[in-house]
């Protein structure tokens, strides 16, 4: 994502779409009312037939869809706006579809935690990506570290055993198959499992492939599950790799909640109410928001308007991850505070 251009007084926003992961980021962002410009196709009758024609048009936001596996965001809204006019009708129904390359205009009132999530996205989308492979002797799992979470993709399985005849063939079949994976995306690769099958691709890919082992970076974890990646991350493995320190951060900040809420040491509060006490005490330190949550309720987004100008941290948790599940069951909204507020009563 790059922003081109903001104007604060207008609450004109000029920006370049770049990743599916900027489309995340402005699905969280959008509201309606909000009115977003851009160039698209509208469909023209001329007598009969109905043809494309491009155009510059504006629409009133009413819906907004991240259509993940379209690699594309769609917004909806009544046209206020577009040039060629006589291709436009004012108050029709128009989609504008988002996607990589694109650049957009948006005019709203910005609230504060929505341009610094921008400026996030803007310096994530600097830095380098990186895919992760937990494996065994049996299969293989890939994941992809994305601003909306872990995407999980394809897994591999090796046919063979232990114990029979073509156990040599099937292992090297399946580790071509990771191989090739592998080969297939220029991302630096996370390969990690337990028993010594990471160590044994190490090798036939060094034989094979060598030139791969410059992006591999082979780790340690307890199972080739899903819960094999979130080791990597809670160990800080993927914060040492790549300097990414959104989903670390959201997983060590909802641990370190529920070590306070289980030690009922006092500072810590959950549920919109007790957090929006502790925002008008001034007591937050951190507050932990539920990306959904901040979007679709205005008390929330109340609450955390002020806990922000109090310059309390605002850390948004993306709902797809497990430490948004786990924030989830705590009321959607917490914070870890700077004093006890039992101590003021």
């Amino acid at each position: 994502m790059k922003v081109v251009h903001l104007d604060r007084k207008t609450g004109e926003m000029k920006l370049q779409v770049d990743t599916l992961d900027d489309m995340w980021h402005l699905d969280k962002v959008l509201a309606p009312g909000d009115m977003v410009e851009s160039h698209s196709m509208r469909t023209y009758k001329v007598g009969t037939k109905e043809e494309k024609k491009p155009v510059t048009i504006r629409v009133n936001v009413e819906r907004v869809e991240f259509a993940k596996n379209a690699n594309r965001l769609r917004i909806l809204g009544p046209i206020v706006w577009g040039e060629p006019e006589e291709y436009i009708q004012l108050g029709k129904y128009h989609t504008i579809d988002v996607e990589a390359g694109d650049r957009i205009k948006i005019t709203k009132v910005w609230k504060g935690h929505e341009l610094k999530r921008l400026q996030e996205a803007e310096k994530e989308s600097k830095r380098p990506r990186i895919r992760i492979i937990v494996m065994d002797e049996e299969k293989a799992l890939t994941a992809m570290l994305r601003a909306f979470g872990v995407e999980y993709g394809a897994e591999f399985y090796s046919s063979g055993s232990k114990k029979g005849d073509n156990y040599e063939k099937s292992e090297g079949e399946y580790f071509g198959d990771i191989a090739a994976e592998i080969e297939r995306h220029p991302e630096k690769y996370v390969v990690a499992g337990p028993g010594f099958a990471k160590e044994n691709l190490k090798k036939f890919i060094e034989k094979r492939k060598p030139e791969l082992l410059k992006r591999i970076i082979f780790e340690n974890v307890s199972y080739a599950e899903r819960s094999g990646v979130n080791e990597l991350f809670n160990r800080g493995v993927i914060e040492k790799i790549m300097g990414e320190e959104r989903f670390e951060k959201e997983m060590k900040l909802v641990e370190e909640l529920l070590i306070e809420v289980h030690k009922d040491t006092g500072r810590a509060a959950y549920g919109i109410s007790e957090v929006k006490k502790a925002v008008e005490a001034y007591a937050v330190k951190k507050l932990l928001v539920l990306d959904e949550y901040l979007r679709a309720d205005k008390d929330a987004e109340a609450v955390v308007e002020l806990a922000d100008q109090a310059k309390a941290e605002i850390v948004i948790f993306s709902s797809e991850g497990d430490a948004g599940i786990k924030l989830k069951g705590l009321g959607k909204i917490a914070a870890l505070l700077k004093f006890k507020l039992r101590d003021m009563q």
